[in-house]
């Protein structure tokens, strides 16, 4: 783990970093109903949900772009995708207030703005139950015409930070083909570029990638053996994904830490121990934001691996919600 003043030195040089992120982002809506207010309707026999309370927040990959903005480092340019409707307004709002620029944000015709909508019902007791969660998510690839502006996007961002950070979550989202050529083309023009991909890890190349053991393993043996893996043979899949890519890579591990390769030589960094209740949703995202922006200091991979354990071990304590980390936060647990 690393020491507390390491943790100060890299934290004070992030307030320097430039960073961009292109990446599927959306609006997380949740939606509080107080179900002791809720009478009979008089047109349907339903009792609706009386919303006495809305929380917004940004998800997916604006929840990545969340936790850059909560290290503070000194511009962070996000290319993303929003629909012309009330959630892109919405997300818009949420991406300035969190000081993010907004310059290459493409507003899209016959798309909506993904989100995330969750219905929660509060009652008499404590219990608070959700309701399935609404999805908006495009089904539908992209059009050419926002296809070469997200790449005329890219390049212009390309020329103004240190690491371009890519969040490609949906399978219709903003990297296609395409893009990814060209994330690999500025990958190996000098650009660092650091790639989380829930479904295509395995077709990054020349670049720093970030998986978790499941999407490494998938990506080198395209099978389900990973429910009887090990953690030795999670670190191997590791390490033959970075000679197979020609990358490094940051394997995360859950409970156990991480694994940092570049396909010769591997280390693993312990996770920080925790107690009590925890919340892991949303910890990749803490884990890939402090990472990328670690390496940004010049901090090299292990150290940056630790990092970005610290940061995640703050989030995963915030219960029932996407949290992020500060530098105040992270530098409160560290040794």
């Amino acid at each position: 783990m690393l020491k507390k003043e390491e943790v100060r030195e890299i934290t004070a040089k992030i307030k320097r970093s430039k960073i961009g992120i292109i990446g599927d982002f959306c609006v997380d809506i949740y939606w509080h109903a107080n179900m002791t207010l809720s009478e009979l309707s008089r047109e349907t026999p339903h009792y609706p949900l009386p919303v006495t309370q809305e929380k917004t927040s940004m998800g997916a990959g604006g929840n990545v772009a969340a936790n850059l903005a909560a290290l503070n480092p000194e511009k962070i340019y996000a290319v993303s995708l929003i629909g012309d409707d009330w959630r892109g307004m919405l997300l818009k709002e949420l991406l300035v207030k969190g000081g993010i620029s907004d310059e290459y944000i493409i507003k899209t015709e016959g798309r909506f703005t993904n989100a995330y909508c969750k219905p929660m019902r509060h009652g008499i007791s404590a219990t608070v139950y959700e309701d399935p969660r609404l999805d908006f998510e495009n089904r539908c690839p992209i059009s050419e015409e926002t296809e070469n502006k997200v790449i005329e996007n890219l390049r212009e961002l390309a020329k103004k930070v240190n690491v371009l950070c890519v969040a490609d979550q949906f399978r219709y989202g903003i990297v296609t083909d395409k893009v990814r050529e060209e994330i690999i083309s500025l990958a190996k023009n000098g650009l660092t570029v650091i790639c989380d991909s829930r479904y295509n890890i395995g077709k990054y190349t020349d670049c720093i990638l970030k998986p978790n053991e499941v999407e490494a393993w998938r990506a080198v043996y395209a099978d389900d053996g990973f429910i009887k893996a090990s953690e030795e043979e999670f670190t191997q899949a590791a390490k033959a994904l970075a000679v197979k890519n020609n990358a490094r890579v940051f394997c995360t591990l859950g409970a156990k830490g991480s694994f940092v390769t570049d396909g010769k030589d591997g280390i693993s960094i312990g996770a920080k121990t925790l107690t009590g209740e925890l919340d892991i949703c949303g910890a990749g995202d803490t884990s890939l934001s402090a990472f990328s922006l670690a390496i940004t200091t010049g901090a090299p991979l292990e150290k940056a691996a630790a990092f970005a354990g610290l940061a995640s071990a703050v989030t995963v304590k915030k219960i029932g919600m996407t949290g992020t980390a500060s530098a105040e936060e992270i530098d409160a647990i560290a040794d």
